[in-house]
């Protein structure tokens, strides 16, 4: 059985940073995509960060440069560093995991939530100005 557990959100101000980790288990980690999707209230899932089993990542243009995923494999956890963060980034935010897609002869990740089938249950992040 598939278990993705998300944890270290909270509450900083504008400009403070958080580690997400995510422990993942029941599949074979290092072969899957992850990523970190977030929703807030009245809004849509949107993806935010993704990492392949080769360790490429993609990111989203309102985090680029703020946001770094990472993955260790022994540990099968799944980071999300947020720094300078913003009021914007308050939402909840997810763990996922699916299979990679492939195309042009290689593995990738993306930020559709489609790629991903299982998903944690969230840990909230607040940002205050």
């Amino acid at each position: 059985q598939v278990q993705l557990v998300e944890s270290g959100g909270g509450s900083v101000q504008a400009g403070g940073s958080l580690r997400l980790s995510c422990a993942a288990s029941g599949y074979t980690y290092s072969s899957y995509c992850m990523g970190w999707f977030r929703q807030a209230p009245g809004k849509e899932r949107e993806g935010v960060a993704a990492i392949d089993s080769d360790g490429s990542t993609i990111y989203a243009d309102s985090v680029k440069g703020r946001f770094t995923i990472s993955k260790d494999n022994a540990k099968n956890t799944l980071y999300l560093q947020m720094n300078s963060l913003k009021p914007e980034d308050t939402a909840m935010y997810y763990c996922a995991a699916g299979r990679c897609w492939s195309g042009g002869g290689s593995w990738y990740a993306t930020l559709h939530k489609t790629q991903y089938n299982y998903w944690g249950q969230g840990t909230q992040v607040t940002v205050s100005s």
